[in-house]
C-alpha cells in the first residue's frame, strides 16, 4: 500500500515563524500561489479539520473527495500559539519547554507523547479505509509523528521535518522518497 503524507501550504504564521498549532488560519495568498497540482492522482484525500489542510488538498487534488479526520490536527501549543521564538526567548515557560527537547506540555496545550498518541490513533483508523494511495494532507507535526512511529528506516521525530507543500511517500511503511507539491522554482 502506498501512503502519501503532505504538509499544508504556507500560511502567514509560517512566514513569520509563529507557532500555528490549532489556530485555524487559511493559506496565505503566497502559499496558495506556490502550490501546484500533486504529481499523482487521488480520488479521496484525508485532511485535518483545519481550513489550511482542506485548501491545500483542494489545490493539489482538484475534484478529489476531501474527508476531514478528527485527530490529525497539529499539536496544541497552548500559550505559545500565535507567537514566534523571538517573542518568547525570555519566557521561562517557553525556555523550559525548549530546554526539555519540546517534549513536555505547552502551558494550556499538549505534550509530545499525548499529541503523537492522538495523531497515530487517527492514522491507524485510516489504514483500513481504502484508497491506494492513502493520501493525507495535514500538518508538519502530524507528519513527523506518523513518520517517527511507522516509517522505515526509523528516524527521530525532528528528522522528518519538511517545508509547507512537501511531504513523504511510503510503500508498505518503507520510505520511498520526499514529495514536493510546490510549483517549480517556488520555495
Amino acid at each position: 500500500m502506498q501512503i502519501a503524507l503532505i504538509r499544508h501550504g504556507e500560511t502567514a504564521y509560517n512566514q513569520e515563524f509563529r507557532y500555528l498549532g490549532r489556530t485555524d488560519l487559511p493559506l496565505s495568498p503566497e502559499g496558495r500561489a506556490k502550490l501546484g497540482q500533486a504529481p499523482f492522482a487521488a480520488n479521496r484525500v484525508y485532511t485535518s479539520p483545519l481550513v489550511r489542510t482542506k485548501e491545500t488538498a483542494a489545490i493539489l487534488f482538484p475534484g478529489a473527495e476531501l474527508v476531514p479526520v478528527e485527530g490529525l490536527e497539529e499539536m496544541d501549543f497552548g500559550a505559545f500559539e500565535g507567537k514566534n521564538y523571538k517573542e518568547m526567548e525570555h519566557d521561562p515557560a517557553y525556555r523550559a519547554w525548549v530546554d526539555g527537547g519540546c517534549l513536555g506540555p505547552c502551558p494550556g496545550g499538549e505534550d509530545k507523547a499525548s499529541f503523537c498518541r492522538r495523531v497515530c490513533g487517527a492514522f491507524e483508523g485510516l489504514l483500513g479505509a481504502g484508497g491506494d494511495p492513502l493520501v493525507i494532507v495535514a500538518h508538519g507535526g502530524t507528519l513527523m509523528a506518523i513518520m517517527e512511529r511507522y516509517a522505515q528506516p526509523p528516524k527521530g521525530y525532528f528528522d522528518w521535518h519538511c517545508p509547507p507543500g512537501c511531504g513523504f511517500l511510503l510503500e508498505d511503511f518503507q520510505f520511498i522518497r520526499s514529495l514536493d507539491c510546490r510549483k517549480e522554482g517556488q520555495s
